[in-house]
């Protein structure tokens, strides 16, 4: 039964995404911003994040040098699953607002030329959407746009799930509805029934879907996955196949208005299998395949060796005609300064925004936001709420990482007016927030700013990389461009080290402090000797090669 869903130490690795310039699209240069709505700003004070906070701060993504926004969820949906479980993939949620806002939203984008992606979730639907109601009914349309199969009955009589598979969230992935006389297959929450992609009618149906969304003038359009990973249901061809049907969507607009559409894909699996997202030279699939290696393959505990081996691969992996990207955190994962440390919420911008490739940020890595703290009483997420826990439930909950974005030291960290906010403020909120961060002159955000003008310089966009690990600690990256480089030194301890950056080819005697982690004394500007730069504890730099 199947459904649808070297040794890098002292050795550097010289890589190049191409070898004369040309003309770069937009999706290839940018940087995109994930907002999680429901957390980013709330306009009627109802306590929730809208659209219409979206609208209201796109000024916002404009300072930062963002050229598109990716929307988490925000069609209708009962939101057991906070979005993830939709009921009508062609309706706004009204707590977010309505098509109306959605218009609106566009409009301001398209003035500030900032592109919106919108989280396409494609494996599941809601089990209060229309076509499952039907399906529950006999209707049988609708029955076959889902996963049905009998139970199994034991010796005793007593009916049993079909298999034991178990959902990303805990307990079976199968639920019996006594309507059929069956079980329907959900791989995350009960309420969300995983689609039948064997069905051709679910195929045409999702490209409807897709096609009606580009029609508004939304430009891009993740795939969201996050699979099991069971053999089953994880790295199919079927899955691919899906892909590369949704890509051709994406072309034939593409051929009517000659805008280009990235497709995104969210697949939380190994750099070898995620290069099949890619395509190949018959069909094309996803622009960006996500890259989780900052995500699932290292953290603060890691050597500059673990750091320079899970970036390197990616690249290593990757077509030589494909762009790289970097992905650091999400609404899923624990945020960047919880997860690595505060100290290094600087050295893993400079790698996401100045690595070879497009960079990724989830809202808040760039003011260095931290998990926030939520009891048991205020737990929503069912990743915790499933664990029936009131001790344990934190190593699974995702709302510490969906805290309230933190604009101000007002009232509800200037995120909402109301009395009360769908989860509770940081606690670091006084301190720790945009309006402090913009006056401050070395603060996070002004040092994210500076990264993402920098991004700007072609070096960034034609140069070659490489990489190596001096020792536990440090990691550094070059990319050169003709008669020009620039080095990036992070260090991932506590420890200080001197290192000898002349160690890379055409580096001699000097370098030029650009950028510095907001803990680092070294100021803008200053010049050190090439062969014995000293860099202190959990120091981050960007630093220019003068020849």
């Amino acid at each position: 039964m199947k459904s649808l869903l070297v040794l890098p130490v002292l050795f550097a690795v010289a890589l190049s995404s191409y070898n004369k310039e040309k003309e770069l699209d937009w999706w290839e240069t940018t940087i995109f911003y994930q907002i999680y709505p429901r957390s980013f700003k709330d306009s009627n004070g109802d306590g929730i994040g809208d659209i219409n906070g979206i609208t209201e701060n796109l000024e916002y993504l404009k300072e930062l040098g963002i050229g598109a926004t990716w929307l988490s969820p925000i069609f209708k949906s009962p939101m057991y699953d906070f979005g993830y479980d939709i009921a009508d993939f062609y309706a706004i949620q009204e707590e977010y607002g309505t098509i109306e806002d959605f218009e609106n939203l566009m409009a301001k984008a398209k003035e500030l030329d900032i592109k919106i992606v919108l989280d396409f979730v494609p494996n599941h639907t809601s089990n209060e959407s229309v076509w499952f109601e039907e399906a529950l009914r006999g209707h049988e349309k609708y029955f076959d746009y889902f996963i049905w199969e009998d139970g199994v009955v034991d010796e005793n009589g007593v009916m049993h799930p079909p298999t034991n598979w178990v959902s990303a969230l805990r307990k079976s992935a199968w639920e019996y509805r006594e309507e059929v006389g069956k079980y329907y297959l959900h791989q995350f929450v009960i309420g969300q029934p995983d689609l039948n992609y064997r069905n051709p009618d679910v195929v045409e149906e999702m490209k409807n879907v897709i096609r009606f969304w580009l029609e508004k003038g939304v430009a891009d359009d993740p795939d969201n996955y996050d699979y099991l990973n069971h053999i089953y249901t994880k790295d199919l061809d079927e899955t691919i196949e899906m892909v590369f049907q949704w890509r051709e969507v994406f072309d034939d607009f593409k051929e009517k208005d000659g805008l280009s559409r990235v497709m995104m894909t969210e697949a939380y699996t190994t750099p070898k299998m995620a290069m099949k997202y890619y395509g190949n030279r018959d069909r094309k699939g996803a622009q960006m395949p996500f890259n989780f290696a900052l995500i699932s393959d290292v953290n603060g505990d890691s050597s500059a060796a673990e750091i320079k081996y899970a970036l390197d691969s990616f690249l290593t992996f990757k077509p030589i005609d494909e762009h790289a990207n970097w992905v650091a955190g999400n609404h899923d994962v624990s945020r960047v300064a919880s997860r690595f440390s505060p100290e290094l919420v600087d050295g893993i911008n400079m790698i996401t925004l100045l690595m070879p490739g497009i960079g990724v940020t989830y809202m808040g890595e760039e003011i260095g936001m931290v998990d926030g703290y939520v009891s048991w009483e205020d737990t929503v997420d069912p990743g915790g709420c499933n664990t029936d826990d009131p001790i344990n439930y934190w190593i699974t909950s995702r709302d510490p990482q969906r805290t309230p974005f933190q604009w101000s030291a007002d009232k509800n960290a200037g995120f909402s007016v109301g009395n009360k906010t769908w989860l509770p403020v940081a606690a670091d909120f006084e301190n720790l927030n945009v309006e402090v961060q913009r006056v401050t002159e070395k603060s996070h955000l002004n040092i994210y700013k500076a990264l993402a003008a920098l991004r700007n310089d072609k070096i960034f966009r034609y140069s070659r990389y490489e990489s190596v690990a001096y020792n536990e600690g440090v990691f550094a990256f070059r990319r050169w461009y003709n008669k020009k480089a620039y080095i990036v030194v992070i260090n991932f301890r506590q420890e200080a080290y001197t290192i000898d950056l002349t160690y890379f080819e055409n580096v001699n005697k000097k370098v030029q402090v650009l950028i510095s982690s907001i803990q680092s004394p070294k100021n803008s500007w200053e010049v050190l000797q090439a062969d014995k730069v000293e860099i202190l504890g959990s120091e981050s730099l960007v630093l220019k090669v003068l020849f």
